[in-house]
């Protein structure tokens, strides 16, 4: 065999060996994660499922995280899975060189459970992830009747090293005492919500003075990105800046391409009548 055709062999070994997920160390079948759920999150894997919708700085000049949208709408059965999945990918991006914080959403109700809230502890700590990669997004806020239990599991989360975010943030009472008491680190706004009513500047601007970050969610119109412009957000997201990709296109993403492409969608200063801008 010639040099040349080994090295081939060698190159195309490589490509086809399988990438070591978090899975490799989570056999156990807890919560519905038996061997068939675990063939099914491997094919998912091979699919490069289109599902990591990319967050940019408020300016639009650099990557800053993503949101792994399948858990948005995940069944019971499917998001020990799909957390998985999420966590596999901040991996991959962190293993390539890459820094991208993946934010994870959970509902409720998962995080008022004891079993749930030990696998998800478990898969948090095997994917030897630093401080600072994995966000957890709280959908909304529990029942009265779960709002201990869930703030339990989330205390328990946070000594890992796990972020909090309030994915639904609206300014009520309620969610401010939530934030507050969990010292959340950031709140995400639809701004689809704000095109015919006043934006809750006041409200945000109490909420900075506890370093607490912006996202600005779901722009699809050039005036929900003057909108968040206005609020001063500083983070944004949505169809309008880049649509969900896969986390090997993640990995493409350059940040100066991103600045010129978003940039060209903010309105331009008008030029005097000297012709001066």
């Amino acid at each position: 065999m010639s040099p040349k055709s080994r090295l081939y062999t060698l190159v195309k070994a490589w490509k086809n060996k399988p990438f070591q997920e978090v899975r490799d160390a989570c056999g156990d079948p807890w919560l519905g994660l038996s061997s068939q759920a675990l063939e099914e999150h491997q094919s998912w894997s091979k699919r490069q499922a289109i599902g990591h919708e990319p967050i940019f700085n408020g300016k639009g000049t650099k990557l800053t995280g993503t949101l792994f949208r399948p858990l948005l709408a995940s069944t019971d059965m499917q998001l020990l899975r799909l957390f998985m999945e999420g966590l596999d990918s901040v991996s991959y991006w962190y293993r390539s060189g890459r820094f991208i914080p993946g934010i994870l959403p959970i509902p409720a109700h998962a995080l008022a459970s004891s079993k749930y809230i030990d696998a998800l502890s478990d898969l948090i700590l095997n994917s030897r992830l630093p401080v600072g990669l994995v966000t957890l997004g709280i959908q909304t806020l529990p029942d009265s009747k779960l709002e201990e239990s869930c703030k339990e599991g989330l205390l328990r989360l946070r000594r890992l090293g796990v972020l909090i975010h309030l994915l639904q943030f609206s300014g009520s009472v309620e969610q401010l005492h939530w934030i507050e008491e969990l010292q959340m680190e950031g709140v995400h706004l639809d701004m689809t919500l704000f095109r015919q009513t006043a934006l809750p500047t006041h409200l945000l601007s109490e909420l900075r003075k506890s370093r607490i970050q912006i996202y600005a969610s779901n722009l699809t119109l050039v005036r929900d990105l003057e909108n968040a412009t206005l609020l001063q957000a500083d983070h944004c997201y949505g169809g309008l800046m880049m649509p969900p990709l896969s986390r090997h296109q993640m990995l493409q993403i350059n940040d100066s391409r991103i600045a010129k492409a978003i940039f060209s969608l903010h309105p331009h200063p008008q030029p005097n009548q000297n012709g001066d801008k």
